[in-house]
């Protein structure tokens, strides 16, 4: 079978993993991660073409010789403001009931869905960018629950039925962004499967192989340059916000408040947690730190109350990405008064993403140091993978479950 690359351009870093889809999930060939230069990227966008494919050059060299050998198909990950996933509910009644639901019936039915969902989407990013032309590309679509008459299912072709309720997640992105991302796989000669966003990659990454998922939770995908926010409920992406804030923020903080380079204040925020800075700096440190992660958090309450739909959040967030890595910031999620204001029945509890915990996943051809490397600031690169397997699913022909709504989802 194929072997996949989950190419992560991040900001901060370019991640890549290629793996081999097996019976049992994905199994790990080889990592690889190369440091993007300032200016590479833009909230979370490419800016650079020439520059980042270089980076991603270094990151792909490094998985390559891990795991022994190029990878067939390339999916690549997308975040930015401008990127707009929503769940929409449509309300269908059939004029025949007693006929058993068709594919080509519901095609019909999400078809439509994602071109009102488009509709919406690109008035949004016109009004927020002042530019009436521009243009958006469906990115990612999925069933998030299905009822028909009520009952709850899985799968609707074949049930027979009147009153038809569908959640559907769609999500889309500037033309523009995604044609930066072609553009960085033609010159890297990779063949491009498909673009996910990069907070619905991530809940692939915690839900798996597994369509009967009840996880409900706050997924936070924390990068350089932006925060991915995305609310899963009984295992179904409810939708998913990003901010322009991320890790670099917090570094520019530090750099700003104690009058030192750039480079001097990552290295600064990188030793906050190790106590390798004396008391004095740190103490700076952590009045810079705190300063911009209440302005994070801001961020977060603002992102959460646009999820208009949801009348009591899961209490569960789930954190990754490097910037998540600050542990002044997961104090300050798991013992500030931030939510109160928002509807959550008790205090949200905090934890980071183990990787170790994600299913379906075989490492065993990693070696010990790429196992411990292979943190919660790879989770992005390896949900891309499972968007992947789900894109690969929807393409084949055996009469499957998996298949047959992944197909349907295609875009």
């Amino acid at each position: 079978m194929s072997t996949i690359l989950g190419l992560d351009i991040g900001t901060e870093f370019v991640k890549a993993i290629i793996a081999k889809p097996t019976k049992k999930g994905l199994e790990i060939l080889g990592i690889g991660k190369a440091k993007q230069v300032e200016g590479n990227m833009n909230a979370g966008a490419v800016a650079d073409i020439p520059a980042v494919v270089g980076i991603c050059e270094d990151a792909l060299v490094e998985a390559e010789e891990q795991a022994g050998e190029r990878a067939n198909l390339t999916v690549v990950g997308i975040a930015g403001e401008l990127i707009k996933g929503n769940t929409t509910t449509v309300n269908y009644t059939r004029k025949n009931p007693n006929k058993p639901i068709l594919e080509s019936e519901m095609n019909e039915i999400i078809k439509k869905v994602q071109q009102k969902s488009g509709e919406v989407a690109k008035k949004t990013v016109r009004l927020e960018t002042g530019n009436d032309n521009v243009e958006v590309r469906l990115i990612n679509s999925a069933i998030v629950s299905l009822t028909i008459d009520g009952y709850k299912i899985s799968n609707p072709i074949g049930f027979k039925g009147s009153d038809l309720t569908i959640q559907f997640y769609t999500a889309f992105a500037p033309l523009i962004h995604v044609a930066a991302i072609e553009k960085v796989c033609a010159e890297l000669n990779l063949d491009l499967l498909t673009v996910a966003v990069e907070p619905f990659a991530v809940c692939r990454a915690c839900l798996g192989d597994n369509l009967e998922s009840n996880l409900s939770a706050i997924v936070m995908d924390i990068g350089g340059g932006t925060t991915d926010i995305a609310v899963v409920e009984d295992g179904g992406v409810e939708g998913t916000k990003m901010f322009s804030i991320g890790g670099r923020s917090f570094t520019h903080q530090i750099s700003e408040n104690l009058g030192v380079d750039f480079d001097t204040a990552e290295e600064y925020k990188l030793n906050y947690d190790t106590g390798d800075l004396d008391d004095r700096i740190k103490s700076k440190v952590e009045t810079a730190l705190s300063r911009n992660i209440s302005v994070w958090l801001t961020g977060v309450e603002v992102a959460l109350e646009d999820f208009n739909n949801a009348s009591n959040f899961p209490r569960e967030i789930m954190l990754c990405g490097g910037g998540a890595s600050l542990s002044l910031l997961q104090e300050t999620l798991a013992v500030s008064d931030w939510y109160e204001n928002l509807p959550f029945s008790r205090r949200p509890l905090i934890n980071l993403i183990d990787v170790s915990t994600l299913p379906d996943l075989n490492l065993t051809k990693l070696s010990a140091d790429s196992r411990s490397e292979l943190d919660h600031s790879y989770v992005t690169a390896l949900g891309l993978l499972r968007v992947g397997l789900d894109t690969l699913a929807g393409a084949q022909p055996e009469n499957k479950l998996k298949a047959k709504i992944a197909k349907l989802l295609q875009n």
